[in-house]
C-alpha cells in the first residue's frame, strides 16, 4: 500500500473520555516551546491540516482527544504532548493526562515500576506530575499534580436570549472555562440531558467569547474561553459536571482540568482550602477525586494547585493512513452526527 502519511495510536480511555496517544508517526512540529508548536498548530495551513487529518471523518470522530507524543523540552519532562481535538489544539487536559501516563507506561516507552512510577508530563500549559500506581504490568489509576489554576473573574452576567441573564465563573485550570451552575438552564446533569446540556453550552461559549476576551498572563498562546463547564453539588458534597465541548458533545469523564477551574472558583470563595479533596462524577458517574495540593500565585493574583486522580484504559492500537488518491485528505463532518456546530468546519 503506497500510503501518503501514516500514524500509530494507542487507544486508551480515562473514565469514558476517549484520548488516543499517537506513539508513532508523529510529524515534527515547529517551534523551540511547546507554546510555540501549539500555536504553529492552531494557526499554520500544516498545522490545521494534521488536526483535520486525525480528529475528522473519516478517519476521526466527533467523540474524544488525539494526543500528539512529542520530545520533551523542559530538562525535568520524561515526554510532552499537545492534545488536537475538532475545534483546535490544546494545552492541557486531565482526562488525556490520564490516557498519556497509561499509554508511556502499559507500551513500554516509559519503564513501569511497581508499586509506584512517576512520570513528569509537559504540556505547553506547564509540568503535569503523573504518580501510576502500578500492579502486575498494568496502571492500575493515576494521580495528576496539575498546574497552577486561577479565577479570572466571578460571577461574570452575561444575558441570553434562552435562559435570562446567567451567571459564570471565568476561570483557568489549564485552559479557560466558563462554570455555570446547571441549574440556571433548568436542567439537570443526566445522560438524558446530554443533548441539551450541549446545545445550552455551544450557546453560551459563543456570548461568553464574544463579549469577555480572556488571556493567560504568562502564556499568550493559551487564551479564550475553551469551555463551558456545567456544575452541581449533590446532598453528599459531591460535584457533579458537563463539561460541553465543541462542535457538540459533553465530556465523558468528571473532567481534569475543569475541575481545576472549578477549585480555584472554590478557594476564592472560601469553599475550599489546602488538604480539602471531593469526589466529582461525570454526566456517565464516572469519577475523578480533586484535591487542593497547596495555594500559590500566577503573575500576582491567587491560585491553587489542584490534584486530579482517575483510571486509564488501553483498548485498542489503531494505525490511521491517508490513501493518495483519497479525495478527503482534510477530512469532513456533517451536522447529522456532530450537531448544528458542524457547519462551521
Amino acid at each position: 500500500m503506497r500510503w501518503k502519511r501514516t500514524i500509530q495510536l494507542l487507544d486508551v480511555h480515562a473514565e469514558g473520555e476517549i484520548g488516543r496517544v499517537a506513539i508513532g508517526g508523529v510529524p515534527k512540529i515547529p517551534g523551540d516551546t511547546l507554546a510555540a508548536q501549539l500555536h504553529w498548530l492552531n494557526t499554520d495551513p500544516k498545522g490545521d491540516e494534521l488536526r483535520r487529518f486525525l480528529c475528522l471523518e473519516p478517519r476521526g470522530a466527533p467523540i474524544g482527544s488525539v494526543n500528539l507524543l512529542l520530545p520533551a523540552r523542559h530538562p525535568d519532562a520524561d515526554a510532552a504532548f499537545i492534545i488536537l481535538q475538532p475545534d483546535q489544539a490544546h494545552a492541557s487536559s486531565g482526562s488525556n493526562s490520564i490516557c498519556v501516563t497509561t499509554a508511556l507506561l502499559e507500551s513500554g516507552i516509559v519503564e513501569m515500576q511497581e508499586p509506584e512510577t512517576t512520570v513528569t508530563l509537559e504540556t505547553a500549559a506547564g509540568l503535569v506530575k503523573a504518580v501510576a500506581t502500578c500492579r502486575d504490568g498494568r496502571c492500575e489509576k493515576v494521580r495528576l499534580t496539575m498546574v497552577p489554576s486561577f479565577v479570572h473573574e466571578l460571577d461574570v452576567e452575561v444575558e441570553t436570549p434562552h435562559w435570562g441573564r446567567i451567571k459564570a465563573d471565568i476561570c483557568y485550570g489549564g485552559i479557560f472555562y466558563a462554570l455555570v451552575d446547571v441549574g440556571q438552564i433548568n436542567l439537570k446533569i443526566e445522560k438524558a440531558n446530554a443533548a441539551g446540556l450541549v446545545q445550552a453550552g455551544m450557546i453560551l461559549k459563543e456570548l461568553i467569547n464574544r463579549d469577555i476576551k480572556v488571556v493567560h498572563p504568562e502564556i499568550p498562546a493559551i487564551s479564550g474561553v475553551a469551555y463551558v463547564m456545567f456544575r452541581d453539588t449533590e446532598a453528599d458534597g459531591t460535584v457533579r459536571t458537563c463539561t460541553t465541548m465543541w462542535p457538540g458533545r459533553a465530556d465523558r469523564s468528571p473532567c481534569g482540568t475543569g475541575n481545576s477551574a472549578n477549585l480555584a472558583a472554590l478557594h476564592a470563595r472560601g469553599k475550599a482550602k489546602a488538604g480539602d479533596s471531593f469526589t466529582s462524577k461525570s454526566i456517565i458517574g464516572s469519577e475523578f477525586e480533586v484535591g487542593l495540593q497547596a495555594v500559590t500565585s500566577v503573575a500576582g493574583r491567587p491560585a491553587v494547585i489542584p490534584t486530579i486522580t482517575g483510571r486509564g484504559f488501553t483498548f485498542g492500537l489503531t494505525q490511521v493512513a491517508l490513501d493518495p488518491f483519497d479525495p478527503h485528505p482534510g477530512g469532513f463532518a456533517l451536522t447529522d452526527v456532530w450537531g448544528p456546530q458542524a457547519g462551521e468546519i
